[in-house]
Parts: structure tokens; sequence; C-alpha cells
């Protein structure tokens, strides 16, 4: 019993051994395999079920295939990014004009075509081979980023010039119109002088009327506040102290607005400049020696040959005229000498004035102006019939609006309607004028 339960284990051990033998590819052996060499076969089975399967040449081909595809790809997409760069560059190159940045970007565009060209050639002859693809696939992608930063930079180059460009048209049409500016000052001025005397173009010494004088004096008024505007913006300039300068012209005035005490300029200028506005050439010592009628001629003539020119023209080509003369003495008399050496500095104006010269300053160019305003509105009064006299109201006249016009209405709006006090006369401005029967108000301040 015992060798027969032997022979028969012995027998099912050696076709187990049998079989893993050939599952295994072991070659045939002549003894019965242990337990030990059956679990090393079963352990040699496990690993092969995990090892990744090798592929031939024919199954790697398409994948070869695939990533020089992918190569070649990238080479087309970064010559034509640098073919971009580079027509980028010689568009830049153009504008400003660059010979020699024309002639490289020419020569690199050339060789970057020439660089495509062998691309579609390879690609037609079916020659793609690559022996690193990896490397080319990543230079390929540097040099199309690298073509994209040069166009970014091309393009801020550009941009810098057209600002640049840009800066120097603002500049340009700044000064231009600083240019139209001037010419509009002196169209403005010409305006003043000439233009707005068209009403007087084809006058007559028959035909003057009130309303050519009252026309003729609000531009005498608007000359005298242009004139005063810059006397106190010089006054500024050289720190003079305008509330002394205002109390020693008129003391003990109150203002309702502190811009009301330009008015004080104003009364001073007027006041020196109409004095002898009756006599004929402002000189109490000429007597006329001519009819009425002629006078009136002779002062229309004037006129006439006066209102188209500057001021500025008609001094330099009739230094000795009796205009002329009227400018020197009232100038001498307007601006001190102290005045004028605290405003300037020097008095080069006041010497070349007394030589009988013209000072080529914007201040005196504005007194010409205001000057002959006045010497119009003076010929023109003496050209008049009936004629004109100058009146003027003093210091606490009652207000009376027949022949004042107020530039403070503030004080109608402080009195009491029910009250019996009228407001006073503080100091007057500019001067009124009577012709026949007809009043030119008069210009005052109130209290």
């Amino acid at each position: 019993m015992d060798t027969v339960k032997r022979s028969t284990v012995t027998t099912s051990k050696s076709k187990l051994a049998h079989t893993f033998a050939k599952a295994l590819h072991i070659k045939a052996v002549t003894k019965i395999a242990t337990d030990d060499e059956i679990q090393k076969a079963l352990k040699k089975e496990q690993v092969k079920k995990i090892r990744v399967p090798c592929f031939d040449n024919k199954d790697l081909e398409p994948l070869q295939n695939t990533a020089i595809r992918e190569v070649f790809l990238a080479k087309i997409f970064a010559t034509i990014s640098t073919i971009k760069a580079t027509y980028a560059q010689l568009q830049f190159a153009q504008s400003p004009y660059d010979p020699d940045g024309i002639q490289s970007a020419d020569h690199d565009l050339v060789s970057e075509l020439k660089i495509l060209s062998e691309l579609k050639q390879s690609y037609l002859k079916d020659q793609l081979k690559d022996t690193s693809p990896e490397t080319t696939l990543i230079k390929s992608e540097i040099q199309e980023q690298k073509s994209l930063i040069q166009i970014y930079e091309i393009t801020t180059k550009k941009l810098d010039s057209e600002l640049k460009l840009k800066d120097s048209e603002i500049i340009f049409l700044m000064e231009k119109l600083a240019e139209v500016n001037s010419d509009n000052k002196s169209l403005e001025k010409r305006l003043n002088s000439s233009g707005q005397m068209a009403v007087f173009e084809n006058a007559r010494l028959s035909s003057l009327r009130l309303s050519h004088f009252v026309a003729c004096f609000k531009k005498v008024i608007k000359s005298i506040r242009s004139f005063v505007g810059l006397l106190i913006m010089e006054m500024e300039s050289a720190n003079w102290d305008l509330d002394s300068a205002v109390s020693s012209i008129e003391p003990d005035v109150s203002f309702w607005e502190p811009s009301h005490k330009c008015f004080v300029f104003e009364s001073y200028v007027c006041r020196e400049m109409f004095d002898g506005f009756d006599c004929p050439n402002f000189s109490t010592n000429i007597e006329s020696l001519f009819e009425k009628e002629n006078r009136r001629r002779l002062f229309f003539e004037k006129f006439m040959e006066l209102k188209s020119v500057g001021p500025g023209d008609y001094l330099a080509s009739k230094p000795k005229s009796l205009f002329a003369k009227f400018c020197r003495s009232k100038y001498l008399r307007l601006v001190h000498p102290k005045m004028e050496a605290s405003l300037f500095g020097n008095l080069d104006q006041r010497n070349l004035v007394n030589s009988g010269e013209l000072p080529e300053t914007h201040f005196f160019s504005a007194f010409t102006e205001m000057a002959k305003r006045i010497w119009l509105l003076h010929c023109l009064a003496l050209s008049l019939d009936p004629e004109v006299s100058i009146f003027q109201v003093r210091k606490g006249t009652r207000f009376s609006e027949v022949y004042m016009e107020s530039l403070s209405d503030e004080v109608f709006l402080s009195v009491d309607p029910t009250s019996e006090i009228d407001p006073r006369v503080a100091f007057m401005v500019v001067p009124g004028f009577m012709i026949g029967k007809t009043v030119v108000q008069c210009q005052v301040y109130l209290c």
C-alpha cells in the first residue's frame, strides 16, 4: 500500500513540474522539480507579465513620422514669425528713412524666405528626417518667441516715434496758436484804432452827430481801463503797496469791493489826461486864430487823418505833430520820474520821450493807444456843432442820475428806501460832457 501511494504522489509531482517547465520555456530536466524551484518559476512569470512590451521598427515608424511632422511645422511657424519680425523691422527703417537698417532688414528677409523655400522643397521631396527632433522643436519654439519679442520691441519703438512726432506736432501747433493769438491781438489793436471807427469812413463835417461822439467816448473809456490794468500789473510786479498808492490818490474812501480800488487809478489817469480838454490842442497858451467854422473843419481833418492809423506809425512819421507833442507832455506828466524808476528800474523811457524818440515798450504802446483815443475825442469835440464842454463833479456831491453814472451800485442796495439820505460822490472816475442841452454822463464812485 505504501509503495503504491508513494508512486502515485511522485507521478503527480512530475506532471506538475513538466507543465510548469513547458509554460516557462524551460528545457527538459532529468530530475523532479522541488517546491522552491516551482516558486521561483512563478515569480519569473509574474515579472514577465508586468514588463513594458517591446516594439519593433514597424511599430515605431508612425510615432517617429508624427514627431518629425511636428518639428517640421514648428520650423515653418518659427520661420514665418521671423519673416514677420524682419518685415516689421524693414517698415520701421523706412520712416524715418534709415538706409543701413533697410539694407540689413532686406538681407535678413531674403535669408528667411530662402529657408522657407528650402522647407517647402524638403516637404515635397519627403526629406523631413531629423536626427534630433526634440532639440529642433525646442529651438524652433525659442526662435518663434524671440521673433514675437522682436515684433513687440519694434512696435514699441514705432509707438515711441509716433509719440515724439505727436509731441512735435503739439509744440508746432502751440507755436502756431501763439502766432495766431499774436496776429489776433494785432488785428484787435488795428480794429480798436481804425476798424471800430468804420462809422466815420464816409463821415462829413455836416453829418456829425451826438452818436458819433458817444461811440468815440466809449472807446476812450475802454482804452483807459486797458492802460490802467497794465499799470496795476506793473505796480504789482514791482511789489508796490497798492493800498498806500490808493490812499495817496483818494484818502479816506471805503470800497464796497477790493477790486473797486482800480477806479482810483482810472480817476488819476483821467484827471491828468483830460486836463485842458476844452482848449484847442490841450493848450491854454494857444489862442484860436481861426473862425469857428474853419476850426471845426481843421479839427475834423485831424480826426480823419489819425483815426485809421496806428499811433506808433503816426508818431514815427510825424514826430513834431501836435499829437506827438500831446503824447510827450501827457506821458511826462502822468508817469512821474519816481514812478517810472520804481516800475522799470530806470528812466530810459522818460529820457527817450524827452529827446523826441519813441520807446519800443508794451507800456508806452498802451499809453499811446489811450492817448490817441483821447486826442480823437478832443478833435471830434471841437468839430461838433453845438460845441462840446467837459464837466466834473466834486467829492461829496449828491448823486444825480441825469449827470452821473454809478460804478458802485452796491450803495443802492444798502440805502434804506424810506431814508431821505442820498448817496454821495466819493470821487469822480471819468468826466462827463455837455453837447448843447444833451448830457453824456460822467462816471462816479459812490459812498
